[in-house]
């Protein structure tokens, strides 16, 4: 198997009200590098596109992106360059971006363009801004691909925000890494969402678990299904009680606070996503803890229900 390392570059609309619904940000460059298991650069790959829907370079595209209007107009068809690269990737490969942006951006200008979309479901990818914060940082820190480049020393001969070169350089920083322990580490792409409740996924990491549910009409729906809101511990697989149900921040996310007699104090998250349908499926993660982080959840139900005795004070 080999690695696609890619990046995208994109355009997107001058004012919102020119906004296209269905393409938020139209793709202008492709760009990546083939790497073998063993770290061997393998090939490159790039694409100039010719812009469709966003022709005029929105400003801030046009001072990062050292791109021409009429570079662009010379460019080949989103279609044909698409079609080009995933042919270029081979049978056997695994993505790997800068960020979780590029993968569903290229798909969503896949779909504007009516193309079959080949990826399987779940799609994994490595996310290389995901794998430099664990392994040199707090892992919740997200850096610039510019600030990375720099901290690891990694020679700058190449001009950053074109496709190409940001590739190669995310390729850089992947041969950085510790790999043997980060590649159990991979991210879970959502532009496809389970379809059927045989079709959810579930993964365990070494420190917590992921669950990704088929889509609900709403997320009360959602809160009512058996296997988004289960708690069951990752390591011993025992279903555990909760000491705090799930309640809601407020917003698209909702807690948890379990005990697993083995294992002790589990979190529960609950992240509420919508579709292009405007439907919603949940993503939920729960994750050992102390006793001090479990402290920390009772202290942000008591917050959410002081808030709530406050407003209908004032009602």
């Amino acid at each position: 198997m080999n690695y696609i390392i890619f990046d995208l570059e994109w355009n997107q609309a001058a004012q919102k009200q020119l906004e296209d619904p269905d393409l938020t940000f139209e793709i202008i460059e492709i760009g990546a590098v083939k790497m073998s298991e063993d770290g061997k650069i393998l090939g490159e790959f790039q694409r100039l596109i010719r812009p469709i829907v966003y022709k005029e370079l929105f400003y801030r595209t046009r001072e990062v992106v050292n791109i021409s209007e009429e570079e662009l107009e010379q460019g080949t068809s989103f279609v044909d360059a698409c079609s080009e690269f995933l042919e270029w990737c081979g049978e056997e490969y695994c993505f790997c971006t800068w960020g979780s942006m590029d993968l569903t951006e290229l798909q969503k200008n896949m779909d504007y363009y009516h193309m079959e979309n080949p990826f399987p479901l779940p799609l994994y990818y490595y996310d290389v801004q995901k794998l430099y914060s664990l392994d040199f940082e707090d892992g919740k820190m997200r850096r610039s691909l510019e600030y990375a480049i720099q901290q690891l020393l990694i020679i700058q001969d190449q001009p950053f925000h074109r496709a190409l070169s940001d590739a190669y350089y995310t390729a850089m920083i992947l041969l950085s890494l510790d790999w043997e322990r980060l590649k159990k580490m991979v991210s879970i792409d959502y532009h496809q969402v389970p379809k059927t409740r045989k079709d959810e996924i579930y993964i365990v990491f070494d420190h917590y678990s992921k669950f990704v549910s088929r889509e609900f009409a709403s997320k009360e729906e959602a809160m009512e299904d058996k296997g988004v809101t289960s708690t069951v511990c990752y390591k011993c697989r025992r279903s555990v009680r909760r000491k705090l149900q799930w309640f809601s921040d407020c917003g698209r996310n909702y807690y948890s606070l379990s005990y697993c007699p083995i294992h002790g104090w589990m979190k529960g998250k609950i992240r509420m996503k919508k579709t292009k349908e405007q439907h919603v499926f949940a993503v939920k993660t729960l994750k050992l803890i102390d006793a001090d982080e479990a402290k920390g959840i009772v202290q942000r139900k008591e917050g959410v229900q002081n808030r709530r005795r406050e407003k209908k004070k004032h009602e």
